[in-house]
């Protein structure tokens, strides 16, 4: 339906150029480099997925750079100039400054049309989590929501939106300073896969530590049950991303579909994209759903 103002997202949402298409839903792209040569986070149409955690498990460097106040400004600057408003989400600030980013750039850009409204959400959400939050905010746009009272949906329930993950492969954490060397090699020794959420900050904590991919793809599960909206009787919906491990995301999605038979649909699976894979390497499966509100432990 035909609204007056426009959401819009990033890359870090870890959908589908199609997805994004198909709900009339604005994307920006965050940029990557491998081996320096640097790349717009577009979804795997320049360079594969596949072809991108190769390149990863083969040594090759990554690096992720936000979006910046300038890119912003010429994103931002012909919506409003169509007579449109805004409402932007970003990554989680507890991962990435691109938040502040955004804000400056709103800031900027309310001084020059001062009669449009232009509202930045810290998502607090992260891959396709991020992106399970945008799609709830379109059903709640097509259900004939206001920019106002979608805005105060946002805020209201994005520490609703789950994430539980664990990763088969720690050397990507070494690299990035999240665990020392030594811990990595042992880690790596002992086949430890540890599990991690997002935090009511936003922020990625590790929880436990599981021996084996197995055992990790079955602690997510557990979570689920644990944290799910109404429990074994959850009727949303449920996305998984991974990178590169397509067999480890298939397992727990079956495991959930056979756990949660009310679910709205199949269990969807995207590929975690390039910002955040290039921070995870190849390994990783994330689980996202609707659940207990976020909070410390």
């Amino acid at each position: 339906m035909s609204t007056n103002y426009v959401l819009s997202c990033e890359s870090t949402t870890d959908l589908t150029k199609q997805y994004f298409e198909k709900r009339d839903i604005k994307v920006i792209c965050f940029h990557y480099s491998l081996d320096n040569v640097e790349y717009i986070d577009d979804f795997g149409e320049t360079i594969s997925y596949h072809d991108f955690y190769q390149a990863m498990a083969e040594g090759k460097m990554t690096k992720t750079s936000q979006i910046s106040v300038g890119e912003f400004l010429e994103y931002f600057t012909p919506i409003l100039e169509s007579g449109k408003d805004i409402l932007h989400l970003t990554l989680s600030s507890g991962i990435s400054g691109v938040y502040n980013s955004a804000c400056t750039a709103a800031e900027l850009l309310k001084e020059k049309y001062p009669e449009r409204k232009i509202y930045i959400v810290d998502s607090l959400a992260a891959s396709s989590g991020f992106g399970l939050l945008v799609d709830k905010l379109a059903d709640v746009r097509d259900g004939g929501a206001t920019l106002d009272e979608l805005h105060e949906y946002a805020e209201q329930h994005k520490l609703e939106l789950q994430h539980w993950f664990f990763s088969t492969d720690l050397k990507y954490y070494v690299r990035g300073g999240r665990i020392s060397k030594t811990s990595g090699f042992i880690g790596g020794i002992l086949n430890i896969c540890p599990v991690l959420h997002v935090d009511e900050n936003g922020k990625l904590i590790p929880i436990e530590k599981k021996i084996g991919p197995k055992k990790a793809e079955k602690s997510l599960v557990e979570k689920m049950k644990l944290y799910a909206a109404d429990g074994l009787d959850y009727c949303d919906k449920v996305y998984i991303s991974c990178s590169d491990c397509y067999d480890y995301a298939e397992a727990v999605a079956k495991m959930v579909e056979e756990a949660f038979p009310k679910m709205n649909g199949k269990v969807e699976i995207f590929s975690i994209g390039t910002t955040i894979g290039a921070h995870t390497g190849p390994g990783t499966v994330a689980l996202f759903f609707w659940g207990k509100k976020r909070a410390a432990e």
